[in-house]
C-alpha cells in the first residue's frame, strides 16, 4: 500500500481499522491518542496519513474522503504541513530531545487551525526518557490534538502509554491482494504469490523481485531439493558448494528455510487437491509427480523438520551444523509412499 490511499481501499484490506477510524471522524468522537500496531507493510502509516488528510482537507468528499489535491492534502502527503508532525527514529532510537521539540511545537496554537496531529513512527524505539516525556504529553491531552503511535512491536510499548491509547490492530493483507498488486506492477506470475507470502510489504516484494541474490537463492533452494531426492551425499555436496556461502547471514538462511518449506507446502497442496495457491507454479507438473512418491506422514515430518531448523536458527545454533542435520532428516524417506 502506498501513502496515497482512500477509505474504500483501506476498508478492503483493513476493515476493522477503517471502521474504527471512520466512525470516529463521522461521529466526531476521535480518541486523543491511537496506537496502530501490526506487522510491517500492513498500512499503518498510510492509515495515519489518510486520517490526517481527512481532518485537514479543504475540500472533503462525502463528508470524509479527502480530495487529495488541495494544499493541505499535498502538504500532508509531502510531510510539511505545519500542524501535522512526524517523529521517526534519529539513528537507532527516538530520543527525549525529539519529544521535547514536539511538545514545544504543540504548546503553540495551531498555525492554520486549532487542530494538531502528530505521528510517532516506530514508537517502540523510544528511549525510556523519550517514552516518559511522551507519557506526560499523553496524560494532559489537548482536545484539539490527536496522537498516532505506530509500532510493529506492541509488547515493547510501556504499559502506561498503552493504557492511554486506543489500540487499532492491523492484520496482514490477504496474499491474493498483494499478489494482484504485484502482477499490476509487472512482477512475473511465477513468483508473485511467493513474494506476497514472504512479505506483506509491496515495496519490499518488488525489491526482492529485482534482487539478484534472491533470484539465485530460489535457484539454489530448488537445487538442494533436487539433490535431496537422490542421496544424502549428493545433498551434502550441494550444501557445501552452494548453500553455505550464499545464505551466509542469519536472516538470509531463515529466508532460505522458508523457500525450502514452501516447496513441501506445494507438494502438500498437490496431495490434497488445492492447486490454486501454488508458490512454485513453474514446477507444478514436477512437484505433482513428486507428491505421489511421499506419504502424508513423511511430508508432514519434513515440514516439521524445517520448522524445527528455523527454531534452532533463532536459538543461535551453528548454521552449518543445523543445515547438515536438516539435510539428513529431509533425505530420510524421500521415496516412501
Amino acid at each position: 500500500m502506498e501513502l496515497t490511499v482512500t477509505w474504500d481501499e483501506l476498508k478492503n484490506v483493513q476493515p476493522l481499522a477503517a471502521k474504527v477510524l471512520k466512525n470516529g471522524i463521522l461521529k466526531k468522537r476521535l480518541a486523543h491518542a491511537y496506537l496502530f500496531e501490526g506487522e510491517r507493510g500492513t498500512g499503518k502509516q498510510e492509515a495515519g496519513v489518510l486520517l490526517a488528510k481527512s481532518l485537514f482537507c479543504l475540500e472533503p468528499q462525502d463528508s470524509i474522503n479527502p480530495c487529495g489535491g488541495c494544499t493541505n492534502c499535498r502538504r500532508i502527503e509531502n510531510g510539511n504541513h505545519p500542524d501535522v508532525h512526524f517523529v521517526e527514529p534519529d539513528g537507532l532510537s527516538i530520543k527525549k530531545e525529539q519529544i521535547r521539540n514536539l511538545q514545544q511545537e504543540f504548546a503553540k496554537s495551531g498555525v492554520e487551525s486549532k487542530k494538531k496531529l502528530y505521528m510517532v513512527v516506530h514508537a517502540d524505539k523510544m528511549t525510556i526518557n523519550a517514552a516518559n516525556s511522551l507519557l506526560k504529553f499523553l496524560e494532559e491531552p489537548n482536545s484539539e490534538t490527536i496522537a498516532i503511535l505506530i509500532t510493529e512491536q506492541i509488547q515493547r510499548i510501556l504499559p502506561t502509554i498503552l493504557s492511554r491509547c486506543q489500540v487499532v490492530s492491523f492484520k496482514p493483507f490477504p496474499s491474493h491482494y498483494l499478489k494482484t498488486k504485484l502482477l499490476e506492477s509487472g512482477v512475473n506470475p511465477n513468483i508473485s504469490l511467493l513474494l506476497s507470502t514472504i512479505t506483506n510489504n509491496k515495496q519490499e516484494a518488488i525489491l526482492l523481485n529485482n534482487d539478484e541474490w534472491f533470484a539465485q537463492a530460489r535457484i539454489l533452494v530448488l537445487k538442494l531439493y533436487e539433490a535431496l531426492k537422490k542421496d544424502s551425499l549428493y545433498a551434502m555436496v550441494s550444501l557445501q558448494e552452494d548453500w553455505i556461502s550464499h545464505f551466509s547471514e542469519k536472516q538470509q538462511l531463515d529466508l532460505g528455510l522458508d523457500l525450502l518449506l514452501y516447496i513441501y507446502k506445494d507438494l502438500l497442496s498437490h496431495q490434497i487437491g488445492d492447486e490454486e495457491q501454488l508458490l512454485y507454479p513453474d514446477r507444478q507438473s514436477e512437484f505433482e509427480a513428486d507428491s505421489l512418491q511421499l506419504s502424508p506422514r513423511s511430508l508432514s515430518e519434513k515440514m516439521t523438520a524445517i520448522l524445527e531448523a528455523k527454531r534452532k536458527l533463532n536459538a543461535n545454533m551453528n548454521p552449518q551444523l543445523l543445515m547438515e542435520q536438516l539435510v539428513l532428516k529431509l533425505q530420510e524417506g524421500s521415496t516412501v509412499v
